[in-house]
């Protein structure tokens, strides 16, 4: 497992979930837009963590487009019905 690169994203995940909370605390203004784009943000951590984790550094670092896309996907191969 790519630990460094697991807690990279894992870190900004963190970072959208307490900007998320603040902003929606805050601003009384704060819609579904916005709130859209800030869970696709967090998705896109959470889900890059989980899928890219196997690869290596020079690997995740010089990842191509469509690895970037098929990364930020929801996983397939997490039961959920734990």
């Amino acid at each position: 497992m790519n630990k460094d690169w697991v807690l990279f994203h894992l870190k900004e995940a963190l970072e959208e979930i307490e900007n998320t909370i603040k902003d929606i605390k805050k601003d009384l203004e704060y819609e579904y837009g916005d709130y859209s784009v800030a869970m696709a943000h967090l998705y896109h951590h959470i889900n890059t963590a989980w899928n890219s984790r196997d690869y290596s550094e020079e690997e995740a670092e010089e990842s191509s487009k469509n690895k970037f896309s098929e990364w930020r996907q929801f996983p397939t191969d997490i039961d959920m019905s734990c």
